[in-house]
């Protein structure tokens, strides 16, 4: 692993003016912030148009970047919105966006040429595969899944010339971020809106084959602190470190801002002085820097996150998720230190007087940058000058009243570090022309501040985005009428097969069946296939050491072969198709979300069928596929509400890969969350306590476009009683179901 001599920015949260300020002067290289849409921090303060302008100045004055957090799914008519939201900010210099959605993506980079783009966690990106494919679409930047271990993150910068950004410090989500609706569903608070109303951390039973556990909090995360691990962290390569907390007080991101700052530098300064493998060595944190963080707003215990370990029940807070109770004493030193003024700039000023000749005023800013690893260096310099100085008549100018002047820097960046005056005796020049004079170089000093983040071409004039159908699809595309199934165990494999013998004008127009079925069940499988195509349906997550796995299903797929494509439900499971090219059917499924037509426009010419997403309502979905692109329709199914890289078995009982027993999460009102464990990839999928279920809709989807029934739990019973619910209009068998977003949708 190459060295990364490049310093690592120190990335804080500000969800509000002081916020935004406290952090700067505790120390921050980069802020990222939300103004009042678009963000998924929807109930942060979060910042006006006017005070983000303000803080792109002030932060580019301070060698402070901002990032704004446009990381959300929007709906057609809000990205219709987002090219005026962005572009008097990018004129002012913004540096970067944090996206979660394509269409976003596509919009910004159309747009606005050289804007860095920022892929957001919530694209649940774990791979090279998905990493690359950003790429491709515009962004420099993946913040890959929290779940990665710090092996797999230097695999990732080994493999893709990208920069990584990674948390390091603050609040942790059960479900791969992005993947989790079970605040929407529940509570129609989305967290893919920024409004998760964290039912996670409520607390839950446990039922493992009948056998009940007590009431505890089995679905919240200690907070991370990675403070001990700093040396590691630099060293693999990673390009920013970030921390949570656009939602948490000022107190704590400056606080922690502060901390992380002091560490970054004692390591750095380390490295230059005995090089990477002695500085480890000699490395070291003070206990009450530690005791400090976790005083601030830290649940419980802290734990490193997932860097070391693939998950564990010594990562949850079982007992309690509260937050510590606050050191108001340490509150009220942080607020003295970072939240009382703002960061000032040292400077010299320095005044020539000579007789006859133009009155120069100097103002001089060294050492920018001012700790150690954080950059070369700077020295930047403004000089402007007056009339001439005249022989005075009876009040000649005095160098007390020079320095006055000169030291009245008031609301600017600066304080006057030095004053310098050069003055001939016996001279006049007034008093009010020197303030002139202090404040054209103030001035023109912070212009050469600012100059260093105004070297791009300005915003393109947004055009009006007509969609081209000439999508590149597969010769013999599947139908875009019918109804397909998807199918994940043994026994709604075999339930199939039954109904479809007994009810042979009843074809589908294909089938998806788990990645584990096919690999396992080929003579089933080929059964299945002389009814209708089959497609392979890809893990929701994707990691890099999946990719035997992932080869082991391609060499299924192909002409002549039972397969004649996939389900992909992720942006990895995407990207690791391209890199093998363009063979067979590609379908989108929900998980891979697709909110506006300019998000469906950037899978054009990849995919040849996109899934509606399941927090749309109706009409919205009628919209999106209104557009003609070939889109498809869950109407039945358990909604998965969480995909997590920690085992709720493991955690209740103990880890037992063998065990079938079943498993279920059991809320205070007694509803029943099936949870379906994969122990190949060491994944946990908690599905909705009740199905999804469109059987009155049903019709009337099915004269628009292809739907599809997803059997998840259900045994070989259930899938029939279904099938015969949807495809021969019985009465369904099962009374409790939900019809999801269909009426109501997201906010």
């Amino acid at each position: 692993m190459k060295r990364n001599d490049k310093p690592v920015e120190l990335l804080a949260p500000a969800g509000n003016p002081d916020g935004f300020y406290g952090v700067v002067k505790a120390g921050a290289d980069a802020v990222y912030l939300g103004g009042r849409r678009f963000g998924a921090r929807a109930y942060a303060e979060n910042f006006t148009g006017d005070q983000l302008l303000e803080c792109i100045r002030y932060g580019h004055i301070m060698g402070c970047k901002l990032y704004l957090t446009v990381n959300t799914l929007m709906k057609e008519e809000e990205l219709e919105e987002l090219y005026d939201h962005i572009f008097p900010l990018y004129e002012s210099g913004l540096d970067g966006v944090i996206v979660q959605d394509l269409g976003a993506l596509r919009l910004l980079r159309e747009s606005f040429p050289n804007l860095a783009l920022h892929a957001s966690t919530q694209m649940t990106l774990c791979s090279s595969f998905g990493a690359e494919l950003l790429k491709n679409m515009g962004a420099c930047r993946i913040v890959p899944a929290r779940e990665l271990s710090l092996e797999e993150i230097k695999a990732l910068k080994q493999k893709v010339d990208i920069e990584l950004e990674t948390f390091i410090h603050g609040a942790m989500c059960y479900s791969y971020s992005g993947q989790c609706l079970f605040s929407s569903i529940l509570g129609g608070r989305s967290g893919n809106r920024g409004r998760c109303a964290q039912p996670c951390r409520l607390p839950f039973c446990v039922e493992t084959d009948g056998s009940r556990s007590r009431e505890r909090h089995f679905l919240s995360l200690k907070d991370m602190c990675t403070l001990e691990h700093i040396p590691k962290l630099i060293e693999s390569g990673i390009d920013s470190f970030k921390i949570e907390g656009r939602m948490k007080k000022p107190e704590y991101a400056a606080g922690v801002t502060a901390i992380y700052r002091k560490y970054m530098d004692r390591y750095y300064e380390l490295r230059g002085r005995y090089g990477p493998e002695e500085a480890e060595k000699r490395f070291f944190t003070e206990k009450e820097d530690r005791r400090i963080l976790g005083t601030l707003y830290i649940r419980s215990q802290v734990q490193d996150g997932y860097y070391f370990k693939r998950n564990g029940r010594e990562m949850l807070t079982l007992d309690s998720p509260a937050y510590n109770p606050g050191d108001e004493a340490l509150l009220a030193d942080i607020n003295n230190r970072y939240l009382t003024g703002k960061k000032k700039l040292p400077v010299t000023l320095h005044a020539v007087f000579r007789e006859g000749k133009p009155v120069s005023v100097t103002v001089n800013l060294k050492n920018l940058s001012g700790l150690p690893g954080r950059g070369d260096k700077v020295t930047l310099t403004a000089t402007v000058t007056g009339e001439a100085a005249l022989k005075a008549e009876n009040q000649p100018v005095t160098e007390g009243n020079v320095r006055k002047q000169l030291g009245k820097l008031g609301d600017s960046p600066f304080y006057a570090e030095e004053i310098l005056v050069d003055l001939e005796p016996g001279l006049f020049f007034p008093l009010r022309q020197i303030n002139e004079l202090r404040r054209q170089a103030v001035s023109r000093l912070e212009d050469a501040l600012l100059d260093r983040y105004r070297t791009r071409e300005g915003g393109r004039e947004q055009s009006s985005r007509e969609l081209s159908l000439e999508t590149a699809v597969s010769a013999g595309r599947i139908s875009d009428r019918g109804v397909s199934v998807s199918v994940t165990t043994r026994e709604q494999l075999t339930g199939l097969l039954q109904w479809m013998g007994e009810n042979s004008g009843h074809d589908f127009i294909y089938a998806c069946l788990d990645d584990k079925l096919a690999r396992e069940y080929g003579e089933a499988c080929k059964m299945l296939a002389g009814h209708c195509p089959l497609l392979i349906t890809l893990p929701v997550i994707i990691r890099e050491q999946d990719a035997p796995a992932l080869n082991a299903l391609s060499s299924l797929c192909g002409p002549g072969k039972t397969f004649e494509g996939f389900l992909i439900r992720s942006i990895d499971g995407l990207g690791f198709l391209e890199k093998k090219g363009k063979s067979g059917l590609w379908y989108l499924d929900a998980s891979f979300y697709l909110w506006n037509t300019a998000a469906a426009e950037q899978l054009m010419g990849r995919v040849d069928s996109c899934c509606l997403p399941l927090e749309l309502n109706a009409a919205e979905q009628r919209r999106l596929a209104g557009s003609g692109l070939p889109f498809e329709k869950i109407v039945y199914g358990r909604i998965p509400m969480m995909v997590s890289a920690n085992c709720i078995l493991r955690t209740a009982d103990g880890c037992n890969p063998k065990s079938t027993a079943e498993t279920v999460l059991i809320d205070r009102c007694g509803k029943r969350f099936p949870v379906i464990r994969d122990c190949f990839r060491c994944t946990n999928i908690i599905y909705n306590s009740v199905p999804l279920s469109l059987h009155r809709e049903f019709p009337k989807w099915r004269e628009r476009m292809r739907c599809r029934l997803n059997f998840t739990v259900e045994d070989e019973g259930r899938t029939k009683e279904v099938l015969d619910a949807f495809l021969l209009g019985k009465e369904p068998a099962f009374k409790e179901y939900t019809t999801g977003h269909e009426k109501r949708g997201v906010l």
